[in-house]
């Protein structure tokens, strides 16, 4: 038993401040109440109890080729087979992709992320390499891979539902950079066959105005439309996306990641994350390509908030954000974590107090320094 007290416990799916014991058993919040301090105490004084980060969107892989390619255009940089990262992800040894993967791992859980969702290329060697990278490193991981047979436009039916079926059994779905690189129906497949295993597809979607006009031009459809019509329920970016999207992604109840950090740097737009929350779409967060961003979710968190109401020239809540990159993420994957609730996974951090708004504080002040203690799956990785 932990039992963690004293602190401003950010409690439930409204990220409520209260001031109560949390109680851990094994790997799960067993109890949320004033009750007696039992077990091992930790003593969360001045403190903030809050729910540990969740990177829903990452290029772990691309750890090994941060800052190159600055300027270049975004389809000279990630489009697959041959752009800049591809063909740096092919002639880097494994042991170097591995250490700087590591590297990045721990960063993420200096900076309070227990749990991140990879788009992992380089087909079942690629997962491996992940599956290598994370030995003994305590941080969840949902690997989306993908195969490079998915590219392939004469591949047939057979073979493609094989090698969807060969990457599933070593993952947690699949993660396809977009329709400029999949045929349709290659798509259909792929998000018919992870919705019957259980498992998560997801698409980038909508990220480059020029890609959304060509797919309308030539199929008669948004890249979004697609996506949707071939059954993915996680998408990425939609920094283009038309209000017609946006109602479409409503009514399909899909799950939207927003980067807006990424977007920034690549000059690809910001996503209308203010309008896609008045719509009540489910939004999550997430630093996107390790070649480009730190995987630091606080500092994707001042980035989001600032940005969407330097935009809009709107008050945009704070705990909205923090909601991104915590509760939102159970509601989309169906996991008991994100939030602090009886029977939910114990994932939480402990965050040194810096301003009088506990939300604020998080999102404006905190940096990997003001962490004072990180509990994932019920077990403390360090405490200061």
């Amino acid at each position: 038993m932990i039992t963690i007290q004293n602190g401003t416990l950010l409690y439930g799916e409204n990220l409520l401040p209260v001031t109560k014991n949390l109680f851990i058993q094994d790997n799960e919040i067993v109890e949320i109440s004033e009750g007696r301090a039992r077990g091992k105490i930790i003593n969360a004084k001045g403190c903030i109890v809050a729910p540990a980060l969740v990177n829903s969107h990452i290029h772990l892989g691309d750890s090994v080729a941060r800052d190159i390619g600055d300027g270049e255009p975004l389809d000279k940089i990630v489009k697959p087979p041959n752009g800049i990262k591809h063909r740096i992800l092919r002639e880097t040894p494994r042991e170097d992709l591995i250490k700087s993967m590591r590297d990045s791992l721990q960063d993420m859980i200096q900076t309070g992320t227990s749990t991140f969702v990879d788009f992992r290329e380089g087909g079942v060697e690629g997962v491996e390499i992940l599956r290598e990278a994370l030995e003994d490193i305590p941080i969840r991981a949902i690997i989306l891979g993908r195969q490079e047979s998915f590219l392939d436009k004469n591949a047939d039916n057979s073979e493609i539902v094989a090698d969807i079926q060969e990457i599933l059994k070593i993952s947690q779905g699949i993660g396809l950079s977009g329709f400029g690189e999949v045929e349709d129906e290659t798509a259909r497949h792929i998000a018919q066959e992870c919705l019957e295993n259980g498992k998560i597809p997801a698409i980038h979607a909508g990220e480059n105005e020029k890609m959304q006009q060509q797919s309308k031009e030539q199929t008669g459809k948004t890249e979004v439309e697609r996506a949707l019509e071939a059954g993915f329920k996680l998408l990425v970016h939609l920094t283009s996306a038309t209000t017609q999207d946006l109602e479409k992604i409503i009514e399909h109840e899909v799950s939207v990641v927003c980067c807006p950090r990424s977007n920034g740097a690549l000059s690809t737009g910001i996503p209308p994350i203010k309008e896609m929350w008045d719509l009540g779409i489910n939004l999550l967060l997430g630093t996107d390509n390790v070649m480009i961003n730190s995987p630091d979710m606080f500092r994707e968190m001042e980035y989001t908030l600032k940005v969407t109401r330097g935009l809009t020239r709107k008050y945009f809540p704070p705990v909205e954000v923090l909601k991104m990159a915590t509760v939102n993420v159970g509601k989309a994957t169906g996991m008991n974590l994100g939030s602090l609730e009886e029977g939910n996974l114990a994932d939480l951090m402990i965050v040194e107090q810096i301003s009088r708004d506990p939300i604020l504080s998080l999102i404006n002040r905190t940096q990997s320094k003001n962490i004072i203690g990180l509990i994932t799956d019920g077990k403390i990785l360090y405490q200061r």
